[in-house]
């Protein structure tokens, strides 16, 4: 069977760099992921391609090792890499039979040294399968509790559904391990990655375990003060404006933020002040501000 290049089945070029290979590998694993292709058997054999793709040039080292040999493995001259006495010649890092998901680096160190039957004597403990990563996108509400998703794996013809909980305060592109889920391998099943992605929220962004909210104030209510209802998480809260409130300022509602999903420790929300001047007036409102300006002689520039 013929071996397919990587670089190829990822469309990328030699020289991508790390972050375009991990572009690359999310768009099409998400594009041919069994949950969007129930039943069709080239989807996910796709899928499999691409796995097996990013298995090596996902991982620095391996992309190297594999940059440097290409799919034929290491020349004869590199006899130190194992004490078996199995050459290298014909050995290929088959692409296309990629039924279990097998590192495609497993495989050629298990035809080299004969690791896969069994530990040598005297050599070292067989290796565990390599990691899977899975996304999931999250809405900033279900970062704010925490949520469950069911995780499909696809390997070898058959499909296995794992339901995940995802804890409450996890951050943008943070990634929580499951072990024992990932890619088999002689020394048992590695780890699966699930990889978090949070949508951005209409009005709350987050800092930490705190959230800012922007909070617009006309003048006359950052000059004179005001009590404002503003949106939390919890429902809706009454924020005290207190008067010479400036632009920029951050007024806190506390234990409105964020709770870690670890420690339970919550952040505060601070409503950050935007002072919104009005864009039209009419000419008495503009007497009046006159008027008003000359009243108060305010210097806002000393230094200058």
């Amino acid at each position: 069977m013929t071996a397919k290049d990587p670089y190829e089945i990822l469309g990328v070029s030699r020289n991508a760099t790390q972050e375009e290979i991990k572009r690359a590998y999310r768009r099409l694993a998400k594009q041919y992921h069994p949950d969007r292709n129930p039943g069709d058997k080239s989807a996910e054999q796709r899928f499999k391609e691409v796995q097996a793709a990013y298995e090596v040039l996902g991982d620095p080292e391996r992309k190297a090792q594999y940059d440097r040999f290409g799919a034929g493995g290491p020349r004869p001259e590199f006899h130190t890499w194992t004490t078996s006495h199995v050459p290298f010649e014909g050995i290929r890092f088959d692409f296309g039979s990629l039924g279990d998901l097998t590192s495609i680096f497993e495989q050629f160190f298990q035809r080299a040294t004969g690791v896969g039957a069994g530990p040598r004597p005297g050599g070292r403990s067989r290796a565990r399968g390599p990691d899977l990563e899975y996304e999931v996108e999250l809405s900033f509400e279900e970062l704010l509790r925490g949520t469950t998703r069911e995780i499909v794996l696809a390997s070898n013809g058959h499909q296995e559904r794992l339901e995940v909980r995802i804890p409450s305060g996890v951050e943008d592109g943070q990634r929580i391990r499951v072990r024992g889920k990932g890619q088999p391998g002689p020394g048992g099943r590695g780890d699966l990655m699930i990889r978090c992605r949070v949508r951005p929220h209409p009005y709350f962004r987050r800092d930490g375990l705190d959230i800012l909210l922007d909070l617009p104030l006309t003048l006359t209510e950052a000059t004179l003060g005001a009590k404002v209802e503003v949106p939390t998480p919890d429902g809706r809260a009454t924020v005290i404006v207190p008067p010479g409130t400036p632009s920029g300022a951050k007024l806190r509602l506390r234990g409105h933020g964020v709770q870690d999903g670890r420690t339970r420790a919550r952040g505060d929300l601070l409503a950050v002040v935007k002072i919104v001047p009005p864009k039209t007036l009419s000419p008495r409102a503009r007497e009046l501000l006159t008027e008003l300006d000359r009243e108060l002689r305010q210097q806002v520039r000393p230094s200058w």
